[in-house]
């Protein structure tokens, strides 16, 4: 009789006796090394997943590590069952753009991303992200979030990027060249007393080869010039009927008595001495002492990172978080930029994408790096609540930086801003150049940005 035969007609516990010594004669050792046999079939059934992520650098490709390696960690306890992996390109900030644009439109798969708020319009037109509405509403964090950072998210309605950090601008100074000049930096808050104060800064310091007050020329000119219009009530496009395809779309807007009253004030700045400067550092330039003044959003290229560097940063360093005002009745504003996450529709992973997201946007795991690289909040228990208790002792002016979020603007989503942009930097530059007046130079701007609109 075979033996299979004869372990059939034994009895059960004889059959479990045998059994266990047939394993161990086949595979060896101890029982607890069946068991181990087990777990090393099951490790080897699991599914194994990688995620792709394309994101700017930040200006330092190594310092995603913080963010993601905490985040991955945490995902993948949730996901005992998966391996899951990730792998991040970065790229500087000149190439990020068109970089996750070709991939995306080669439909390459990729399953997270950042994006710039200014190009958000731009990607989520072209239908290359994915709408994120019905997650976020499960999600229900919404009003973690300040509102404009939350809006900034917004295309047409629908929810296809959450703003992880942001940025804003306000008026640095260098405490001593102030005294030096005997200008006091109170009136450095109104228009006038703002080119005043840049006429007693350049008499005094331009014999030591220092500027009064800097006054960008670079590429994102725009960008320090739109507080000035809103402030004024003015906006860069608003809706309008009667566009050719669409019925009701955006039309320029910024070449109103609100535009050019902003943009005299930079003629203004101009005609009392301020030159603008084509070349931008992002604050750099502040800091090794070639200007007294500068407006920027200059603390996060701060190297700050103990309460003892701070305060000696804020012993020579003033800050005041406005932009100058026209008069003492007029509220001001700044602009606020930052980083979105997005998921592509050509993620193949989309649950797990959102899920790391949701992660890495978690206050006890985004706190630490925001604090660390003086990246300002877009969530309130950041900015406000207990996680905003470690950047309060190490980041300069934090509170009077968080502040201004509630009066900060963000440029327009639409496709066609980019474009935009581009016209109102070339008015710029005619009005810094001298070769045309500031009505003239916007109504310019506006006709090629209509056009650029579609009417």
């Amino acid at each position: 009789m075979h033996l299979l035969q004869r372990l059939s007609s034994a009895p059960t516990c004889f059959l479990v006796v045998v059994l266990m010594f047939f394993m161990l004669s086949v595979y060896g050792g101890t029982p607890e090394s069946i068991q181990g046999v087990d777990d090393v079939s099951l490790q080897s059934k699991k599914q194994n997943i990688t995620l792709t992520a394309l994101l700017e650098d930040q200006g330092d490709p190594t310092r995603w590590d913080s963010l993601i390696e905490p985040a991955m960690e945490k995902l993948m306890e949730r996901h005992p069952e998966v391996d899951i992996g990730i792998n991040y390109t970065t790229f500087p900030y000149n190439e990020t753009r068109l970089k996750i644009l070709s991939a995306l439109e080669a439909k390459t798969p990729v399953d997270l991303i950042t994006v710039d708020q200014i190009w958000l319009g731009e990607f989520a037109g072209k239908g290359l992200l994915s709408d994120l509405s019905n997650f976020t509403e499960t999600w229900g964090r919404q009003s973690d979030w300040y509102q404009a950072n939350w809006d900034g998210g917004i295309y047409q309605g629908k929810v296809y990027s959450i703003w992880a950090w942001t940025d804003v601008r306000g008026i640095w100074y260098w405490k001593d060249m102030l005294k030096e000049a005997g200008v006091d930096p109170q009136s450095l808050m109104t228009w006038e007393g703002y080119t005043d104060a840049a006429r007693k800064l350049n008499s005094v310091l331009n014999p030591q080869g220092i500027e009064g007050v800097h006054l960008t020329g670079a590429g994102h000119s725009p960008d320090l010039w739109y507080p000035y219009l809103w402030m004024l009530g003015g906006e860069i496009v608003s809706m309008k009927q009667g566009h050719p395809t669409k019925g009701t779309y955006w039309y320029p807007s910024f070449n109103g008595t609100e535009g050019i009253r902003a943009l005299n004030f930079i003629k203004e700045q101009k005609d009392a001495g301020i030159l603008p400067q084509k070349d931008h550092f992002w604050g750099e330039e502040f800091l090794d002492r070639k200007f007294a003044v500068m407006i920027e959003a200059l603390q996060h290229h701060v190297p700050i990172t103990t309460p003892l560097n701070r305060t000696y940063f804020e012993q020579d360093i003033g800050f005041i978080p406005m932009f100058p005002v026209p008069d003492e009745g007029t509220q001001t504003t700044t602009l606020m930029g930052g980083w979105e996450f997005g998921v592509p529709v050509t993620s193949a992973h989309k649950d797990l994408a959102w899920e790391l997201i949701t992660i890495m946007l978690e206050p006890q795991i985004l706190g630490p790096y925001l604090t660390k690289h003086a990246n300002m909040p877009t969530q309130i228990p950041i900015g406000e609540g207990q996680y905003s208790l470690e950047p309060r002792k190490v980041v300069p002016y934090y509170d009077l930086l968080v502040s201004m979020i509630a009066s900060g603007g963000t440029r327009p989503s639409i496709p066609e801003y980019p474009q935009i942009a581009e016209f109102i930097k070339e008015a710029l530059n005619a009005v810094y150049y001298g070769t045309t007046s500031p009505e003239e130079a916007l109504d310019d701007a506006a006709e090629k940005s209509a056009k650029a609109l579609g009417w």
